[in-house]
Formats: C-alpha cells, structure tokens, sequence
C-alpha cells in the first residue's frame, strides 16, 4: 500500500524515533508499504517518521542508480553508526522537503551496527552513496532534516521554498501526508 509521506512542517519529522523491539507481521507489512511508497515517490530511502510512525526503521534501494544496480535493497532496524571516516560534500534532496536541494557535507564511510528484517544484528562499513543515504536516513531517526545541516549561506538560498512548504504550499509528484496541509490550513 502506497502511503502518504510527511513534509517539511511535519512534527513526527522533528522528534526522535522509538526503536524497535522485534519484528512482527505488522512490521513486515510496514516496510512492504515502505518500500512501495518509496519506489513510487522515485525515493532511494524513506524512513519510518516520514510516513508518520515514530519508529527507528529504514529501508533503502539504491539500485535504480548506474554505480549502485547490483545493490540489494535494504532494510536497516535500530541503526547506530560506530565510526566515521573521510569527508564528502554532495547535492541531496529529500521526499519530505520536495523541490529543495541543497549541498551537505558527510563523513565519507561509515561503520554501522543495525538489525535486518529478520532482526538479526549486524555491523558493517559503508561508503559512497551508501553511507550517505543511511546518514540522511538516520537523520530522520534523529529528528534532523539535511537542511539543517547546510551552511547558513546556502540555508538562505532554499528558505522561501522552506517557508512555502512550512505554509502548506506543496508540489509533488507522490501523495503527501494532508493532516500537515490541515493543520497548516487551518
């Protein structure tokens, strides 16, 4: 099932995520809509929080990009990064903040410990587009949107587009979360 994801304003973007205890059908059925909701709005990674459920809970497929076609998507439960390494500065962009793009600077690697989708743990390294994609998606966990971690500068360029998202003002191309378009509606 295709689910609406939450934009910019949304609170749930704001707060930390509770981990998840194990994995159930419920669960399963989650990253299934996860996955398809993510595929659909042409996403590489959608987190839990951006589809209202406050739960730390990631999924991942890289492989619609040319580098990355034999990558098995994945599904990444409770992640905690280790170890960083390296430095890289990249253009990303996000389902929940549609239309806005901007330059963020990322450890290059990292080293993860997390759960699979049979809850079973892992630790691996990661680096590329990977690691950043798990970074930005472990943001999200964390409460933190990428623009927060532009420079000011490059902050300033985007802020209309934050302040017309943050009004209700929203162009995409995927079905959005309407309880925030309510809320801001009034």
């Amino acid at each position: 099932m295709i689910l609406p994801i939450n934009i910019y304003s949304d609170d749930i973007l704001r707060q930390k995520a509770k981990p998840l205890r194990g994995v159930d059908g419920a669960i399963e059925e989650l990253v299934k809509s996860m996955f398809e909701s993510m595929h659909n709005a042409s996403g590489i990674g959608l987190a839990a929080p951006q589809i209202g459920h406050s739960l730390r809970l990631i999924v991942l497929d890289l492989s619609c990009l040319k580098n990355y076609a034999n990558e098995k998507p994945m599904v990444v439960i409770n992640p905690h990064i280790l170890a960083v390494r390296g430095s890289s500065v990249m253009d990303e962009g996000c389902l929940s903040i549609p239309g806005v793009q901007g330059d963020v600077t990322r450890p290059s690697g990292i080293t993860l410990k997390y759960r699979d989708e049979h809850f079973e743990e892992h630790t691996s390294d990661f680096s590329g587009m990977l690691a950043r994609a798990l970074q930005h998606e472990i943001d999200h966990l964390d409460g933190t949107l990428f623009v927060d971690r532009m420079d000011k500068r490059d902050r300033r360029k985007v802020q209309k587009e934050l302040d017309a998202l943050a009004s209700g003002i929203v162009n995409a191309e995927y079905p959005v979360a309407r309880e925030s378009l309510a809320a801001v509606q009034g």
